[in-house]
């Protein structure tokens, strides 16, 4: 007989992300010279003390279970990062390591939500932010910007949105942003965190690429506001998009004690520990590998100077210049236009932006995320987390693609 699958199941769509980058992936297998601008995740390799430090935990016999929220070396290292980095003190106790910031995020909001909380994105967003909510029966409630507003939210915005809702509980806050670059600045963080403060509304601070900053921008912290927004603020965190340690698993969170702890105690039921192994490498990245970070920072602002330089030669496409992170997210709203204008029907269930992405890559060989996967349909997601090799070759196969989609019916 049929098993019945749950409501919860049926729901989630698979990662666009990770679908493009396993079709890129599977293409490139095939013996297809594909170029890839869909992964989210640096193209360097981990810094040589990380990786030592790990071989000799595993010459150490380091190799068992560790306490659910993490060893203490770690977290009191952690914490001595959100001081000198934030200034955000932290005790070891109210700091919880996962085995990824996404799972950092899941635990945060399987510790928060009941069925029917609203839970605030700006948009776009990156993608998972919205399914995680989903799973745990709460309800995405997405704040649209635009390349107008450099893709941030105003406390304005925000304020007229949470007194039009019922149950708004949580916002999720991401800066430096996925996809679109975007830095907060201190005045637009106070005058948010005012907003949460008065209707009660925990923010998740996802500052995931807080790292990798550019043109003299400073990355701040929202939980460093103030003491009350402090304690109003759980702080995401870890090691893959500074330290490339991608693969190794490792994100954190932060944040009042009567919620982190409740999340550990999900996380012993629902992953135990994170890899022990990692935990001693993550230890030196926070405590050593400051000056890999910056040359990887210095590496992903040439190439994104030069990406954002050559989309906006591209006919009638536009991108703003992002501050953070390593994508870009330039406009391609002209060409989704004339899809819609020779598609007099167009497929339903396939957004104008995938159906172009699926163009570039089956004639172009050149991956590029589609916007609706970020909840913006105009636009297409590169990571400039690649070679400028690879960008130039792929911009010029971008540039060709979106030509030759003027004649073609998709």
């Amino acid at each position: 007989m049929a098993i019945p699958i749950s409501h919860r199941a049926k729901a989630i769509k698979p990662s666009p992300t990770l679908t493009v980058s396993a079709i890129a992936t599977q293409m490139k297998a095939d013996g297809i010279d594909v170029i890839n601008f869909g992964v989210g995740e640096p193209d360097f390799n981990t810094p040589e003390a990380i990786k030592k430090r790990a071989i000799a935990a595993i010459e150490e016999n380091f190799t068992r279970y560790t306490k659910t929220s993490g060893i203490n070396e770690l977290r009191e290292e952690i914490a001595a990062k959100l001081k000198r980095d934030n200034n955000l003190n932290c005790a070891i106790e109210d700091i919880l390591v996962s085995p990824g910031a996404k799972a950092s995020i899941m635990f945060v909001l399987m510790t928060i939500c009941d069925p029917r909380d609203e839970i605030l994105i700006p948009s776009p967003y990156w993608v998972s932010y919205s399914s995680q909510v989903e799973m745990v029966d709460a309800h995405p409630i997405f704040i649209p910007t635009s390349s107008r507003t450099n893709f941030k939210i105003t406390a304005k915005q925000l304020e007229e949105i949470v007194t039009s809702l019922s149950n708004p509980k949580a916002l999720i806050l991401n800066s430096p942003n996925n996809p679109t670059g975007c830095v907060y600045h201190k005045k637009e963080l106070e005058e948010i965190a005012a907003v949460c403060l008065k209707h009660d509304i925990l923010v998740i601070s996802d500052e995931i690429y807080e790292k990798l900053i550019y043109d003299g921008e400073q990355h701040i912290s929202i939980a460093s506001i103030s003491p009350e927004v402090r304690e109003n603020t759980i702080v995401i965190n870890g090691v893959s998009k500074a330290y490339a340690m991608t693969g190794w698993r490792l994100g954190y969170a932060a944040g009042p004690s009567n919620i982190m702890q409740r999340a550990a105690r999900i996380q012993s039921h629902a992953t135990s520990c994170v890899n022990s192994i990692t935990q001693k490498a993550a230890i030196v990245a926070l405590k050593e590998c400051e000056k890999d970070v910056e040359k990887m920072r210095q590496t992903f602002q040439k190439r994104r100077d030069f990406l954002i330089e050559e989309l906006n030669k591209i006919p009638r496409v536009f991108c703003n210049k992002p501050k953070g992170a390593f994508y870009a997210m330039p406009s391609v709203s002209y060409y989704l236009m004339n899809f819609q204008k020779k598609n007099n029907n167009p497929l339903t269930g396939r957004s104008l932006s995938v159906r172009l992405s699926e163009f570039l890559i089956k004639n172009y060989h050149v991956a590029v995320v589609p916007g609706s996967a970020f909840g913006v349909d105009d636009y297409v997601r590169f990571s400039y987390a690649n070679s400028m090799e690879n960008i130039r070759e792929g911009l010029k196969r971008f540039a060709a693609g979106l030509e030759a989609s003027l004649k073609e019916k998709l």
